[in-house]
């Protein structure tokens, strides 16, 4: 047991914080299979459902906003019955989706199948939180890598959730993925028991009492705000750039297959790196490991602006993937250095709030700009807004050198 500097009392245990990331990690690629299928799927399920082709996009931007509203549910659920139970609700909804969304297939309504995608959204709120659960019991020096390791799930999530659609898609004709929702919920059942296994101690009733300092002044601090723009820059562009690109591929006479291979791609592009960013960020810096992952979203972009071969798409994708791993974890790790121990569940929430709020936009958008100006259109976008944040990193690196001075 641990005595932190405030006083509250928290077990810092990497033993157990190694066995929570593993069990996390694993539950990680169940649901985030389960949301890699929506995600796979969803713009070209609006696309034959929607009324209109300029509203293919809007069930990813419906599951953008269910993750964003589902944010500060998670976080409240979690101070007051734990993580595991918090987690587990987020389960039923990963559950719901599948079944909704394969309802409102199988009676051609748009209106249902956007139902079914807020469920996805609120699963993803639920299981995004899995990292930074991850980190409740670790030690300073292990919470990049317990972090890592709960992301190495989504490599898994990667191969599960694109593979489950090409085998499913066509099993209930002619009700193109009708069969592939009905195989998502079951996904999310078998993350749901893997997370029975997960053992994270309740704060003590003293602990729960002593709130700490008021959020207000917790999100004024330099780091905490560069922390979110890194995390704003790094999520709401990638979400951006690969909400668009199935539909793009599409459009391009590429197949089903390769737009689910490409997007299998990307989500391996996105967890792969996972399995050493956290040693990175160990060894080199958290400020130098984002500022890598904001050069390879710049590079990404340039790919993907220069043509629209499936090598351009593929590889313009798998770079978008790394970028967003670096950007993401550096942030989150940043995050982590903000608050203490008892605040972490409002600040954490916060945080992802603020984020994926971001990635409704950019999702929302990225439809539009896609009909109207077309795929390198939607790529130019990441530029003024990664160099923003790139630019406040750089303040934050300058400001913390003088105050050593």
């Amino acid at each position: 047991m641990s005595v932190v500097a405030d006083g509250s009392h928290h077990l810092i245990d990497d033993t157990l914080a190694r066995r929570n990331a593993i069990v996390l990690s694993i539950a990680q690629a169940m649901a985030g299979g389960n949301n890699t299928v929506l995600l796979a799927t969803g713009a070209i399920t609006g696309a034959m459902l929607a009324p209109e082709k300029v509203l293919a996009t809007v069930p990813i931007t419906v599951y953008v906003i269910g993750m964003w509203l589902g944010t500060l549910p998670v976080g409240a659920l979690a101070r007051r019955y734990g993580r595991r139970t918090a987690f587990q609700i987020g389960t039923v909804c990963g559950v719901l989706t599948g079944l909704i969304c394969c309802v409102g297939v199988l009676y051609g309504s748009f209106a249902l199948f956007n139902v079914g995608a807020f469920f996805s959204g609120l699963y993803a709120a639920a299981h995004q939180a899995y990292r930074f659960a991850a980190a409740d019991t670790a030690s300073d020096a292990f919470r990049p890598k317990a972090i890592s390791w709960v992301l190495i799930g989504g490599v898994f999530a990667a191969i599960v959730g694109p593979q489950v659609v090409i085998a499913t898609k066509d099993m209930m004709p002619p009700y193109l993925f009708a069969a592939t929702y009905l195989a998502q919920a079951a996904i999310a059942v078998l993350a749901g028991i893997i997370l029975m296994f997960l053992k994270i101690p309740m704060p003590s009733a003293a602990a729960r009492a002593n709130a700490g300092r008021p959020l207000s002044e917790i999100v004024r601090q330099p780091k905490f705000i560069v922390a979110v723009a890194c995390g704003i820059a790094s999520y709401s562009m990638m979400n951006m750039v690969m909400t668009a690109a199935p539909l793009a591929m599409i459009e391009c006479n590429h197949t089903v297959t390769h737009a689910a291979l490409g997007l299998q791609w990307h989500v391996l592009g996105m967890f792969v790196p996972s399995f050493f960013t956290g040693t990175l960020i160990a060894r080199f810096g958290v400020e130098r490991v984002i500022a890598a992952g904001f050069v390879t979203l710049l590079i990404s972009a340039a790919i993907s602006i220069s043509g629209v071969t499936l090598w351009h798409f593929w590889v313009g994708l798998v770079l978008l993937g790394v970028g967003w791993n670096f950007g993401f974890i550096g942030a989150t790790t940043l995050v982590t250095q903000t608050h203490r121990p008892e605040e972490r569940t409002r600040v954490q929430s916060f945080n992802d709030f603020l984020v994926f709020g971001s990635m409704a936009i950019g999702s929302f958008g990225s439809g539009k700009v896609l009909a109207q100006f077309g795929w390198a259109a939607v790529n130019e976008i990441v530029f003024p807004v990664v160099l923003t944040a790139a630019l406040m990193l750089g303040w934050l690196v300058l400001r913390q050198r003088r105050s050593l001075a």
